[in-house]
């Protein structure tokens, strides 16, 4: 796709996710440009722009979409309207971002590839770690085969309560309404999507999921085990993980377990990377950027001009999407 000016893109939803992690990546990409913003709140967007030197915002999010100065929409709302504004966008022939997860449930998300299909447009997932380099060289060291065949992974995630929720607080990432479930659904996404960019497809999965704490409707506390697509050598490699939010610590720890050593990582927290052989031990440190999504936006504008493609689309995270629909599903017939 080559263009004569930079693509002007509008953020649908300029929250807190925007004002570092991802808004300023879309200023300072070659090729792109950040034209407009669009929240309920007119004084909020109207601030946002402001404080961000946005030339354009609106209040209402057709606006934004229709207007002739804008060529891609990126999503950043709660995942219950992803689907409505995405397929505005691809109703408008536009190229689109959306926010993880993708949606609420695997049938949004067809419908959204549908649309996007029809319109002859790409839809690119904000699942942003599958670009950073930190995971590209956990990426790098499966490739080489350093630890050999990868016969498990394990995934502890846990975090105390916050304030917030004990207060009984309205938050939307507690309410499956908007969200689609809970922090499980909000935070897990990211590892399992980044564990399937890694290791491969999750063909097998199941769950459990409980509410310990009480505190909101969606569940705090999720327990799953899997199975990989067979690796190359026809062997197949099982996972499992816990994801607690009512514990007394936070915990953050990934070990792929192969048959000549071990890799150690955390998915979110910025924790050396370790690698284990018998004869070598490798820790490793890599900085996120100051932006976090700044090399996923910098894989928008390649694949944009043939330069390569996302590693994150919305085939690849309707997977996600389906995954946790499997771990939570027994939980909630």
């Amino acid at each position: 796709m080559k263009s004569s000016h930079p693509i002007r893109w509008g953020i649908i939803g300029c929250g807190n996710v925007t004002e570092v992690k991802s808004g300023p990546a879309y200023q300072q990409t070659a090729g792109f440009t950040l034209h407009a913003v669009m929240r309920r709140d007119a004084a909020k967007a109207a601030d946002y722009a402001r404080r961000h030197q946005v030339p354009l915002w609106f209040s209402d999010a057709d606006e934004l979409i229709q207007h002739p100065e804008i060529d891609a929409v990126y999503i950043a709302t709660p995942p219950d309207s992803h689907l409505f504004y995405a397929l505005k966008v691809a109703a408008a022939g536009k190229i689109c971002c959306v926010e993880k997860p993708m949606a609420l449930d695997e049938t949004e998300c067809a419908q959204m590839l549908l649309a996007f299909e029809q319109a002859g447009q790409p839809l690119f997932v904000a699942y942003y770690r599958r670009s950073l380099p930190r995971f590209i060289q956990v990426q790098q060291w499966l490739q080489q085969g350093l630890i050999g065949a990868v016969r498990h992974v394990h995934w502890a995630f846990s975090r105390q309560p916050n304030i917030a929720d004990q207060s009984g607080q309205a938050n939307w990432r507690t309410d499956p309404a908007q969200a689609g479930g809970g922090y499980f659904v909000d935070l897990a996404s990211h590892g399992l999507d980044l564990l399937m960019y890694l290791l491969g497809d999750i063909t097998q999965v199941q769950g459990i999921a409980l509410n310990q704490q009480g505190l909101y409707a969606a569940e705090d506390a999720v327990t799953a085990c899997w199975l990989f697509a067979p690796q190359q050598d026809g062997s197949t490699a099982s996972g499992s993980g816990f994801w607690n939010f009512a514990a007394d610590t936070r915990r953050d720890e990934v070990e792929i377990i192969g048959s000549l050593g071990t890799i150690r990582f955390s998915v979110f927290d910025e924790k050396p990377l370790v690698l284990t052989t018998a004869t070598n031990s490798i820790s490793l440190h890599i900085d996120h950027p100051a932006h976090i999504q700044q090399y996923h936006v910098a894989n928008i504008a390649k694949q944009l001009v043939g330069e390569g493609e996302h590693p994150s689309t919305g085939y690849t995270a309707q997977r996600a999407t389906a995954v946790m629909a499997q771990i939570l599903g027994s939980n909630r017939s």
